[in-house]
């Protein structure tokens, strides 16, 4: 039996969940899809191949249980550089304290740092910013010798074993994709998993690089490239073009630029994915307080809604669901937040991009617009989009028009791609072909989902075949 809330008290904006403790099994991982989340992401940052394995497991377990489409994101690490073991754990870090970074992974006396990365000091140069333990603590370097960097501390804080360094405008040159990565991803593809993030993109050839990797392996999953690099923000329309979809990054983003260019990054990097019909996921401390408390800050609502407001078709919880003390209490938040930033939108007109991709057929894009057009005209109940690839409901989707949207498909992997489409609702087990049979299926559905009764209309958009590849058929069925 289907776990899930009515159809109608959804947010259109999708929630991606991350996996941990938390909510590893299958009861945990349903009572969370029925809260509301659409797509559930592994960190291989953290975790284990066994631990990872029984999650899919189990993922697949509560989608069958559920009967719905879930998405899964394999997030693969990257290139995170860490600091080694500290000689005092914590170590406390007053303005003005002098700390050398020395080759190696362990520190052998007080004030010096190591790290994982054997490059790091041939790389820093003197005037160089590095932050550590997610920008808490900010250091400058003062000189640099063969076998060590000697470094000031300009903003105080304490320091851990294994927290992360980012290093502001220093050019690395580590690859982004690592060979831990390059295990991961051809894991990720032997799963059949839907989406596969790349940590630290620094430029379209890293995406391009991923989406060879994961051919190789026979998949075909959808790359997203995560956006928390200055070099990537350099780059910005290059990386879109080249990704399936794009995270904005907020943790070590936040640390790489100044932290009052961050909404304004933000906004850049949605508005380019919309232009482009690119799915875009805000992430990192969206209800971060809830992983401890059962109410979120006033200051975190108003950011979950800012993403839906901006044009976000997902936002994603970190710590709060997998190592979080109020998992589902967290994601049904999320979704009440973001219905009621939603509200706000109803009043805005089907938009139109104005870029074309060789995916969409632009007699699709434009039948798409006018089935809108008409739905809306007629106060249609229901829009129902047949779709192989996931094309013509992604550009449904990024029209962010409010009439209730189904995606239907005969593929699997389609049907959970559209997880992480704004508005579209997959449905499996429908026939594909345009008739009766069709419209009985979705009247049934609509009427158990009490989202369709009598007289109500439906508006279907599918395709003939007279033009090859196009969506061309635009058909209104009142339900009997």
């Amino acid at each position: 039996m289907a776990t899930t809330e009515p159809f109608l008290h959804r947010a259109r904006t999708k929630i991606v969940a991350t996996v941990g403790p938390a909510c590893s099994d299958v009861a945990k991982l349903l009572d969370l899809l029925g809260a509301g989340v659409d797509v559930f992401r592994l960190n291989m940052a953290h975790g284990d191949r066994a631990t990872h394995e029984q999650s899919v497991e189990n993922l697949r377990r509560a989608a069958f249980e559920a009967e719905r489409p879930v998405g899964i994101l394999v997030d693969l690490a990257g290139p995170k550089i860490r600091l080694g073991e500290l000689y005092d754990d914590p170590t406390d870090c007053p303005i003005g304290a002098e700390l050398r970074f020395v080759r190696g992974t362990r520190a052998a006396a007080a004030g010096e740092l190591t790290s994982n990365y054997p490059r790091l000091i041939d790389e820093l140069d003197q005037g160089d910013q590095v932050m550590l333990a997610d920008g808490m603590v900010g250091l400058v370097v003062e000189s640099r010798e063969a076998d060590s960097a000697l470094c000031r501390v300009v903003s105080a804080g304490q320091i851990r074993n294994r927290q992360g360094i980012n290093l502001p405008g220093v050019k690395l040159s580590a690859a982004a994709l690592t060979d831990e990565d390059r295990i991961d991803a051809a894991w990720a593809a032997s799963v059949g998993a839907d989406f596969v993030g790349q940590s630290f993109v620094r430029s379209a050839d890293d995406m391009h690089q991923l989406r060879r990797l994961l051919a190789t392996r026979g998949s075909a999953a959808l790359t997203v490239a995560k956006i928390e690099k200055r070099e990537a923000l350099e780059r910005l329309d290059a990386i879109v073009e080249a990704a399936d979809a794009v995270m904005v990054a907020r943790g070590d983003l936040g640390v790489e630029i100044e932290v009052a260019q961050m909404p304004l990054a933000q906004k850049r990097i949605i508005a380019a994915c919309r232009s482009r019909r690119k799915p875009v996921i805000v992430a990192t401390q969206m209800l971060e307080s809830m992983t401890h408390s059962r109410r979120p800050t006033r200051a975190e609502a108003t950011d979950v809604a800012n993403a839906a407001l901006d044009g976000a078709d997902a936002c994603m919880l970190s710590g709060e669901t997998a190592v979080g003390e109020y998992p589902r209490e967290t994601v049904e938040t999320m979704n009440s937040i973001l219905l009621a930033a939603e509200e706000l939108l109803r009043d805005a007109p089907p938009q139109q991009t104005s870029v074309t991709t060789p995916e969409v057929h632009p007699i699709t894009s434009a039948v798409v617009y006018g089935a809108a057009r008409i739905a809306d005209r007629l106060g249609a109940k229901l829009v129902v989009v047949a779709t192989r690839s996931g094309a013509t409901a992604l550009t449904k989707s990024k029209q962010r028009d409010f009439i209730p949207t189904i995606g239907l498909s005969d593929s699997p992997l389609t049907l959970r791609r559209m997880c992480l489409m704004w508005g579209i609702t997959p449905l499996a087990g429908a026939p594909l072909e345009a008739g009766p049979g069709l419209r009985r299926f979705v009247a049934d559905w609509g009427k158990g989902e009490r989202v369709l009764a009598t007289g109500d209309r439906v508006v279907f958009v599918s395709g003939t075949g007279l033009v090859e590849g196009a969506h061309n058929l635009v058909v209104v069925h009142e339900v009997e």
